[in-house]
């Protein structure tokens, strides 16, 4: 007779260590997927289920797939440009927005392509993005049509600029939109996209830029249109000293009470960076249940300082990690991201502050609740869904080390992801990407890459 335990379509088993999630560690475990979600785990004295494929964990570190909690996928078109660099925030900005004024949904779906290739091999398996330069319609459109073409788990978050250089901005007018022309197609995003349902693949959030880009106006608007519409929010908050300047010149007072003046201090909002509030603010920010994203290398690159991490852990704020734009980190890797919060952290706290188990909670648990989303992502506890990673350390590297796994991961590396399931689908196989159009796809980004930075 055939039992039910047949019907499972992926079995990861012979982990060296399986973390279920942050109280619950296998050794020697297996996991089995069932319709795209965790069916059943187990260790090496139960014996593993059969499945329709079967991958070989080999020996290797098994954890919940990370989730990329802030991210501006359309600027590894700009990587390491040149004149940009060695600038502060605003410097940089300012140097990039001419040439992003040069998007279009070939580029955009390109760079996406691109981008979700590069965040699967570094063990990403949900990544929020958002696109707020918008200088031609329906951008985010290509966007997620590039994420559902490939079956990686996407928030797309609806951008925006409304403040040009002409209204006290940093943008030119050319990527710029009036408040009504974003208030419209955020709906209209909204309405098209959005999956509310369980385990979905695609979310849609609302996201004008900065406190520095938009009106007050469309900040108390879009916060109005995702109370209705039941959507997240998401912005930079508190990232730049300058940003502290401009509010109190433009507004009189500073982000954080600006922030609180607009509506967004609600448990629907995560904010990126989150660099500079005090005591008294970040208090203010946990009780409210505003989450926030960390984006470890984008801080060190720019050198505008870092947020309080474990101050805002104490508090029990949603704290997780984000690799930021393709050209301010330059990288789309959260590996790199999740061992950078581990050393800033114990370099700014010292070696209490932060181990590896913590940081890798950041990147599972605490991303997943700045998207909404900690009952089904960030673990894996039957009923989640079946987003997975099976780590690979080269063995010389792990030379030497035989007791802790995760500490391992963190502290020797570099790690990549040997194998990548979104949605119980493999989407990397023994080190490569399994998407078919890829390298066709890299010549189509370098010839529009090169567009864009005005090369021959």
């Amino acid at each position: 007779m055939r039992m039910p335990s047949d019907d499972h379509d992926l079995l990861v088993r012979d982990c060296q260590l399986l973390v279920v999630d942050g109280a619950t560690e296998i050794p020697g475990g297996w996991i089995a997927l069932r319709d795209g979600r965790v069916a059943a785990v187990g260790g090496p004295d139960t014996a593993p289920p059969s499945a329709a494929r079967t991958v070989s964990a080999a020996g290797r570190l098994v954890t919940p797939g990370l989730v990329n909690t802030h991210h501006h996928i359309y600027q590894n078109l700009t990587r390491s440009f040149g004149p940009a660099v060695n600038g502060t925030l605003f410097d940089w900005l300012t140097a990039l927005y001419p040439l992003w004024s040069a998007l279009d949904a070939e580029a955009v779906h390109l760079s996406t392509y691109i981008g979700i290739a590069e965040l699967v091999m570094g063990g990403c398996t949900t990544s929020a993005d958002h696109l707020y330069v918008h200088p031609r319609p329906r951008l985010v459109d290509a966007q997620i049509r590039t994420a559902q073409e490939i079956g990686f788990r996407f928030h797309a978050t609806r951008g925006s600029m409304t403040r040009s250089v002409e209204d006290g901005g940093l943008p030119p007018r050319c990527v710029t939109q009036t408040d009504d022309e974003v208030l419209a197609d955020s709906e209209r995003v909204v309405t098209a996209y959005h999956d509310p349902s369980p385990g979905a693949l695609i979310r849609v959030a609302l996201a004008p830029c900065s406190p520095f880009s938009v009106t007050r106006e469309l900040m108390v608007e879009t916060a109005e249109l995702a109370e209705r519409l039941d959507v997240r929010l998401h912005t930079h908050l508190a990232e730049d000293g300058d940003e502290d300047t401009f509010c109190q010149e433009t507004h009189g007072c500073r982000p954080v009470e600006y922030f609180a003046s607009v509506g967004w201090m609600s448990d629907r909002t995560w904010v990126a960076h989150c660099i500079r509030p005090d005591g008294p603010e970040r208090a203010r920010l946990a009780a409210a249940g505003v989450g926030v994203a960390h984006c470890p290398s984008s801080n060190m690159l720019i050198g505008g300082g870092t947020a309080a991490v474990r101050e805002m852990r104490e508090l029990g704020m949603p704290v997780g990690i984000g690799c930021d734009g393709s050209a301010s980190t330059d990288h789309a890797s959260l590996w790199m991201e999740t061992r950078g919060a581990l050393l800033l952290a114990r370099y700014r706290g010292g070696p209490a502050a932060m181990n590896a188990r913590d940081a890798l909670d950041m990147a599972t648990r605490g991303s997943a609740r700045c998207l909404g989303r900690a009952d089904e992502l960030g673990h894996l506890r039957p009923g989640a869904c079946g987003d997975l990673v099976v780590w690979d350390t080269h063995e010389v590297a792990l030379a030497g080390s035989f007791t802790d796994p995760v500490e391992a991961w963190l502290r020797c590396g570099p790690s990549r992801a040997w194998t990548t399931i979104v949605a119980g689908r493999v989407l990397v196989d023994q080190g490569e990407p399994q998407l078919p159009a890829l390298e066709e796809k890299l010549r189509e980004h370098a010839r529009v890459a090169r567009r864009i930075q005005r090369l021959k």
